[in-house]
């Protein structure tokens, strides 16, 4: 499965590693990050970031599924042609485009919400000024999936990962996403398979030898 997520100026990455963390570690994806440019972006966590591939080098790529953050700068992005050149050539028939809080406004400004329901952490009075939002078609929801395209309000993270994995066919245990408000010792304590504790070890003596030369 190749995946790819979207860098651009004061991206929040807190909105979309919980998909991305569950992707790599639960599932062994490798994730492709791509942006208009092959440079350092601060994301609006203040961490810094720097792309694999820019656009321009990832245009012949197909993709299974792209995922977009969302952003405290939305406006450089939206009229950022390369980033909006990029989402005019996905073919959302094979690709899953997934999008969170600011950032539906570029799949809208690209097409890929024509005639499609979505939703957004989107002000009501920028969905009626741009035209290419459908005011008719925006619904008061955390996530939306319409087809192959799926969009969420920022606070709903959680909601918007198990949507992306159910739609990508990535099956996690039904209660992977469940909290409770007590857990007993027994529940918090953690023990290594025999194999991976002799793993560990191996690696510990491996880290101390190289100290003592």
């Amino acid at each position: 499965m190749k995946i790819a997520i979207l860098l651009y100026p004061a991206c929040s990455l807190q909105e979309i590693t919980t998909l991305t963390s569950i992707l790599c570690l639960s599932f062994g994806q490798s994730l492709d990050y791509l942006a208009s440019e092959k440079k350092v972006y601060t994301s609006e966590e203040g961490l810094q970031v720097i792309p694999d591939f820019t656009f321009a080098e990832v245009q012949n790529v197909k993709y299974d599924c792209i995922i977009l953050p969302g952003t405290l700068e939305p406006f450089v992005s939206l009229y950022d042609s390369r980033l909006i050149s990029f989402l005019e050539r996905v073919d959302t028939k094979r690709t899953m485009v997934a999008a969170i809080s600011s950032s539906p406004m570029f799949l809208g400004k690209a097409g890929l919400l024509r005639s499609r329901y979505y939703t957004g952490g989107l002000y009501m009075e920028l969905v009626e000024y741009f035209s290419f939002l459908e005011k008719e078609n925006f619904l008061h929801q955390p996530v939306v999936k319409d087809k192959n395209v799926i969009t969420a309000i920022g606070f709903a993270y959680v909601e918007f990962s198990q949507t992306v994995l159910d739609t990508l066919g990535l099956e996690l245990p039904s209660n992977f996403f469940l909290r409770k408000n007590f857990y007993s010792p027994e529940e918090l304590t953690y023990h290594l398979e025999a194999s991976d504790y002799q793993k560990i070890l191996q690696k510990i003596s491996q880290y101390e030898r190289c100290t003592q030369e």
